[in-house]
Formats: C-alpha cells, sequence, structure tokens
C-alpha cells in the first residue's frame, strides 16, 4: 500500500471531507478535490475569501477501491471530462489526472459547439502548465485520507 501526500486548497481547514454533491459537477464529477502539487492546492486556496488556507492530508492508496488514472491529457481524459461536466455519473471511487482549468473548460466548450476542431483543442492546450487532481467520489475513498495539518496562505 503506496503512501503519500496530498493538499486540498479552500478558505477553511478541511478535517472531515465530505463528499458534496451541489451546485455544477465539475472535471471528474462530484467529490473531495485534491492535488499532489502543493503549488496547485496554494494557488486554489488563494481564490477563495476570505481566508486562504490549504489542508494536508496521508493518502494511502486502497486497492480494493475502484480507480480512474489518466496519467495526462487523452482523448479519453477529454471525453470523459465533457461527460462528467454535464452530470453524467461515473462508476469510479478515485479519479485521477490533469484538470481543465477555466482556460481549457473554454477551449472543451468550444470543441463541443463545433467552433474549434479536436485537433484545434490539442494546439491550444498543449502549452498550459502540468496540473493534477485526484478526486475523491465516496465517502468509502474518503476514509483513504487522514488530516495531517493545515496552514494559512
Amino acid at each position: 500500500m503506496d503512501m503519500a501526500e496530498i493538499y486540498h486548497g479552500s478558505n477553511v481547514k478541511v478535517e472531515r471531507p465530505k463528499i458534496q454533491i451541489t451546485g455544477y459537477s465539475k472535471d471528474f464529477g462530484y467529490g473531495f478535490y485534491c492535488t499532489d502539487i502543493e503549488k496547485q492546492a496554494r494557488r486554489w486556496a488563494m481564490t477563495k475569501r476570505p481566508e486562504h488556507i490549504v489542508s494536508v492530508y496521508d493518502y494511502f492508496e486502497d486497492e480494493s477501491l475502484e480507480r480512474k488514472v489518466f496519467p495526462d491529457m487523452s482523448e479519453e481524459w477529454l471525453d470523459f471530462i465533457v461527460a462528467c461536466r454535464r452530470g453524467i455519473d461515473h462508476p469510479y471511487d478515485i479519479v485521477e489526472g490533469p484538470m481543465a482549468d477555466d482556460q481549457i473548460w473554454d477551449y472543451v466548450e468550444e470543441l463541443v459547439q463545433g467552433r474549434i476542431s479536436r485537433e484545434a483543442f490539442w494546439v491550444l492546450v498543449k502549452f498550459k502548465y502540468p496540473t493534477q487532481q485526484i478526486v475523491f467520489c465516496t465517502d468509502r475513498a474518503l476514509e483513504s485520507i487522514t488530516f495531517k495539518r493545515s496552514f494559512s496562505l
């Protein structure tokens, strides 16, 4: 069983993460979003008001959980994000892979509406900085993380 340190950027310390099934669906559907890139969690936290807090967790990989991992942006990743952003459920406990930030999502919308081709989409996104998100989609998946600490920015 592998262990890693992961981060969640928010406006509050999150000692007991929960699956929030409200608002709009995100890249990998509803869930608790983390990253293994501290700088990215800091960026997430800086978008929140009034506080900017990063919560840190130990993540123990549980082989019994259903996981979907996208090592990089791919056609399959793109189709998965489009489906999730449209509210289509998936069967996974945990989904990992690059994130489609607001700019990339704008390109996805352009693609879906037929204003750009898939080839143009890939040209536009290839220069984005690396990102990574780990989404815990079920309560059972949340059992694989343990709160360690938090810090304010």
